[in-house]
This record gives C-alpha cells, structure tokens and sequence, in this order.
C-alpha cells in the first residue's frame, strides 16, 4: 500500500474533528491533532478536545513551541504509517498542521536576540503590519491579542520561531504522500455554528474550568487558548463572554480561510452537510489518487 497521510483543515466551527472520526470509522486510521491548544490539558471543554494522539499532552503551565510539536507529530504519523494504518491529520493551527505535515526546521526554542528583533521591527513597521505578520504564522495567537498589546505581539511573533522558515511553509514539500481538505462553510452558517457551541460550552462548566486553570497557573503559551481572556473579563455576565467568544472565534476564522488560500493543492469540500458525507468524499478523492485500504467490515 502507498504511504499515505490525509489532512483536514478549516476554519473553526467547521466540524474539522467530527469528519476525522468519521473517516476513521470507514478505514484503518488514527487521528492527529494539529492543533496548539489542544496539545494542554486542562481545557478540554474550551478547546473542544477530542480523542486522538497529540491531545492534551502537556499542562497548562508548560511553555510549549511549534518546534516541539513538529518531531512529537513526526513520531505519531511514522508510527500510524508503519503499523499499516492511516494518519488524519486535523488542524485548527495552520502552522502546526505544516509542522505535522513537513519538515520545517524550527528551533524548539526562540533564537538569542529573536525578541530584540521583533521589538525592531514592531517598532519599525508599527503595530498593525506586525499583528498581520502574526496571523499568518499564528492565526491563534493573532486572534488572542491586540495589536497594540507590543509585549503579547512580540512575544507571540517570537514564539512562533519561523525564521529563515517562513518561505518554505507554502511549498508542496512533505514528508509523506499528502491529501489535505479544506472544509468551506458560508459565513452566515458558521457564525451559528459558533453561537450554538460557545453557548453549550457555558452549559458544559467552561467558566468553571477556565477559573480553576487561571488560578493553577498557565503559560504564556497555554494564555492564547481562546476564550480565556473573554471568561476573565466578564467573571459575572455569560451573555457578554459568549459573545465576545463568538466575536474571537470570527476573527479567527477569517484567518485560517487566508491560510487555506495558501496551502497548495487543498481540495476545497462544503461543510454544510453531515460529517459522513464529507468522509464519504474525503475517500473518494483519496481512492481516486492513492491506495487505501479497504473499508472496515460489518
């Protein structure tokens, strides 16, 4: 059988994980998750945590990198490969899904004077042009942060690590045969889907589960979960903290649509249809272009 590792990407609220398990009950897979929130644990309920390898595997206060996650994710999919199995690859963080995907030589840690530079060009080029910079190499992290917060900005852009790297994130290069879908949805759909899960996640104790995270402690990485800050900040109005998590979730859903436009060869699905039929297509495609094996029996 032809090596071969299936991606889903979208924007958030799309069903990204609903569709991955879908496919994995249809073939021999195993998730993975692209995804530099659900990589802590601690919040399953705001980042919408589901089962798969690379799912909250470090704690709130550890200070986590891309470059970490890339060889844990390598490990993974090797591992999946080799046992005759399929990875699906599932990502919210375009970075990472590129991380998981090809082989970027990040540094697991900020280079020296990495933050000076920064705060150089923060300077220079001014508050806006470097909170864009940040969206494209870290949608969530750009969505999680004002740009005029220059410490948060600078901070995020260093973490990021991209460096000398950064040109290479759109090439067709991976380490393995590679599918990747993008799931679309209309953006009228996509808001009610954010609506209606922030509004169960509340029903679900998230207030409760960010309060008790905030006061063990978090990183300066884990900090950029979204919803944190929007719980915080409303500690007595429900109403307001959904929709300011509704708000954040647009937002960052207009950045991983630019970081869609940009990955190449991604095959476009709607998403406005159960997750079956979008594994059910998602299969076809991959059939059509590579072997897999057989559907599961009974």
């Amino acid at each position: 059988m032809t090596e071969l590792v299936l991606a889903i990407f979208g924007p958030t609220g799309s069903g990204k994980s609903a569709v991955a398990e879908a496919v994995a009950a249809r073939i021999p897979a195993e998730i993975v998750a692209a995804d530099s929130m659900q990589v802590y644990r601690g919040l399953p309920i705001l980042t919408n945590q589901s089962p798969g390898r690379l799912v909250g595997i470090w704690p709130l206060s550890y200070e986590g990198s891309v470059g970490e996650y890339q060889q844990l994710a390598h490990a993974a999919i090797d591992e999946i490969l080799a046992a005759g199995s399929t990875p699906v690859v599932v990502g919210g963080t375009g970075l990472y899904l590129r991380a998981a995907l090809a082989d970027l030589q990040i540094p697991p840690a900020p280079e020296p004077g990495a933050r000076e530079r920064w705060e150089e060009l923060y300077e220079r080029e001014g508050a806006d042009r470097a909170h864009a910079m940040l969206a494209l190499a870290d949608p969530e992290a750009a969505a999680a942060v004002h740009p005029n917060d220059r410490r948060r900005v600078v901070r995020a852009l260093e973490l990021a690590g991209l460096g000398r790297e950064r040109e290479r994130l759109w090439t067709e290069d991976t380490r393995h045969p590679t599918l990747v879908f993008g799931l679309e949805l209309d953006k009228e759909e996509l808001e009610r889907r954010l609506a209606q899960r922030a509004r169960a996640m509340f029903e679900a104790g998230v207030r409760q589960e960010v309060e008790r995270a905030v006061a063990d402690g978090i990183s300066s990485t884990a900090t950029y979960a979204h919803g944190i800050a929007d719980v915080s900040e409303h500690p007595d109005d429900d109403s307001s903290a959904i929709e300011a998590i509704v708000a954040r979730g647009k937002r960052y859903a207009a950045y991983q649509r630019k970081w869609m436009r940009r990955i190449p060869g991604l095959v476009s699905l709607p998403a406005d249809r159960p997750p079956g039929d979008i594994a059910d297509a998602i299969l076809e495609v991959a059939r059509a272009r590579q072997r897999l094996p057989a559907g599961r029996a009974g």
